[in-house]
């Protein structure tokens, strides 16, 4: 299917879906919206890929959503079909674990859109923040919710609320980020991350992912029964028989996400 707004490469088991309109900041409107869901639905129908990786052509990762475009739509629009919201919330509907390759600023709803994958990584001249309490507006795909749940409540909130904008490092600091390299090295490390994803059995990731993200809105007692729940089913599987075996003959496992 062609594409105007990003780029969809299936690379073995991992596809790389790169935001591709380099002159507007690889800003996100409906257009790219509408691209991205297709991406992601076309993604979740695959069962051969194993993990997916988000970045930016150029030097920036995404300057948030089309001001113009947003100020075009009626109330009405904006409240069935915000941008920013459908677009982070196709990325968090990926049921594979997904890698934001954030290669230069990720801001309003760009970086709701890295908030929405389940991995982080960034190049030294990456930029973080949400600038839109200085527009009048409050950040609208996700971003109240999900910086918090990662950062913590007290440098999220400073951040919303101030409109400040930080560094790759601070972001890693506060865990924004999980790992911070050279502008040369990003792509290389984000694939040796979906090479790791890739190589581990799929059902167990896709329940560990569900334990953690679930697990988050429970209490501690409700978490660890999902968890228990979790791990039983997994003792049905061919893939929990495969690892034990491949661990106790010292050998590399071969998964079949059976």
């Amino acid at each position: 299917m062609p594409r105007n707004t990003l780029t969809y490469e299936k690379r073995e088991q991992t596809v790389w879906l790169t935001l591709n309109r380099p002159t507007r900041g690889n800003n996100i409107d409906l257009e790219f919206t509408n691209e991205l869901r297709d991406a992601c639905r076309e993604i979740n129908e695959e069962d051969a890929v194993k993990a997916v990786i988000i970045t930016g052509t150029g030097d920036t990762f995404c300057t948030g959503a089309n001001l113009n475009e947003l100020l075009a739509l009626t109330m009405d629009e904006l409240r069935r079909s915000n941008p920013a919201n459908l677009a982070s919330n196709a990325v968090a509907s990926i049921n594979c674990p997904s890698i934001a390759a954030v290669n230069g600023d990720a801001l309003g709803a760009g970086l709701e859109l890295a908030l929405a994958c389940d991995i982080r990584v960034a190049s030294k001249n990456a930029r973080f923040g949400f600038p839109e309490t200085s527009y009048g507006l409050i950040p609208g795909g996700g971003g109240t919710q999900r910086l918090p749940r990662i950062i913590g409540r007290g440098k999220a909130t400073e951040m919303i609320l101030t409109a400040s904008i930080i560094e790759a490092e601070e972001a890693y600091q506060v865990g924004l980020i999980s790992r911070v390299v050279s502008v040369d090295r990003l792509i290389e490390e984000a694939a040796a991350i979906a090479e790791r994803l890739v190589s581990r059995a799929p059902i167990a990731v896709r329940y560990s992912k569900e334990a953690v993200y679930k697990g988050i809105d429970m209490t501690l007692d409700q978490g660890l029964r999902l968890e228990a729940d979790l791990s039983f089913l997994l003792q049905t599987t061919a893939d929990r028989d495969e690892g034990i075996k491949a661990f106790l003959k010292k050998r590399k496992p071969q998964f079949k996400g059976e």
